[in-house]
């Protein structure tokens, strides 16, 4: 049975990984066997569930508590439940819990590389996107659109922030993934290297003049074809693009020259992966 906490104390130090913890406390790089995250909605706290990741803690108001996810709290066993009317959470938590459900999760211990490829055939790379929001958009549209993984360079924003894993949808915890290297010197040398050996083609997606379109056919044909994406603004490096063995584009029109980087993302998935007709 859910073990139901009122809140009386909102200093009480049990709910610091709420309201008192950054992102990087969380995370605890130094202790990564310690480090927790934090799940948004009872959407994305279900999913996280059913991929076997193991919560720690609830905070739920007591109409979500008492209504649509009264589930959730049952799902979880005996851990502690802290609730409370939506203003006091609002107090604690500094934002509006307009989902109604928060939990502290334990952050597993990732695959490796060789682990999340192995029968890839399509697989994106986010180089040192920094936007959480849009590593939310891209991981959902990856899992969507029928990408069968997806790598992270070591400075692009971790995809269990409790923003990028709402964006997501709870996709993050459906479509394999992991970091490539784990310092910013392991990208992109080491990482295009690794991605050599493992058989795959790199197409880094980017406004340059010598490219091919994103319905190019040496695209479709090759055998396993890592997909690049850049940040927002200044896009992937010089030195990756360089490395790469397609450069690629989004025909546009109407003089527009580029696209939001998820939105880029979710037309090149769905052209690479679509099936001919």
């Amino acid at each position: 049975m859910p073990n139901i906490v009122e809140i009386t104390d909102i200093h009480d130090p049990a709910l610091d990984p709420y309201a008192r913890l950054t992102e990087n406390q969380l995370r605890s790089r130094k202790h990564p066997d310690k480090g927790i995250f934090i799940a948004e909605s009872k959407t994305v706290v279900n999913l996280a569930l059913d991929a076997g990741y193991t919560p720690l803690s609830l905070l739920m108001e007591k109409s979500q508590l008492y209504g649509q996810a009264a589930d959730v709290a049952e799902r979880c066993g005996d851990i502690p439940v802290y609730t409370a009317d939506n203003a006091l959470l609002e107090q604690l938590t500094g934002f509006s819990l307009s989902r109604g459900v928060l939990a502290v999760m334990r952050r597993p211990v990732l695959p490796t590389v060789e682990e999340v490829c192995a029968g890839a055939k399509r697989i994106a790379i986010l180089e040192n996107i920094m936007d959480a929001a849009n590593v939310g958009a891209i991981i959902r549209s990856a899992a969507a659109l029928g990408m069968d993984a997806v790598l992270i360079t070591p400075q692009c924003s971790d995809p269990l922030l409790r923003r990028a894993a709402r964006v997501s949808m709870g996709t993050v915890f459906q479509i394999p993934w992991t970091y490539i290297g784990t310092e910013a010197g392991d990208w992109p040398e080491a990482g295009m290297a690794k991605l050599r050996s493992l058989g795959f083609k790199t197409a880094s997606m980017a406004l340059a003049h010598d490219t091919v379109s994103i319905g190019d056919r040496c695209l479709k044909e090759a055998e396993r074809l890592a997909v690049l994406l850049g940040t927002e603004g200044t896009g992937l490096t010089a030195e990756t693009i360089r490395h790469s063995d397609f450069t690629v584009k989004i025909p546009m029109f109407h003089g527009v020259d580029s696209l939001n980087v998820a939105a880029a993302s979710a037309v090149a998935f769905w052209e690479i992966c679509r099936t001919e007709d």
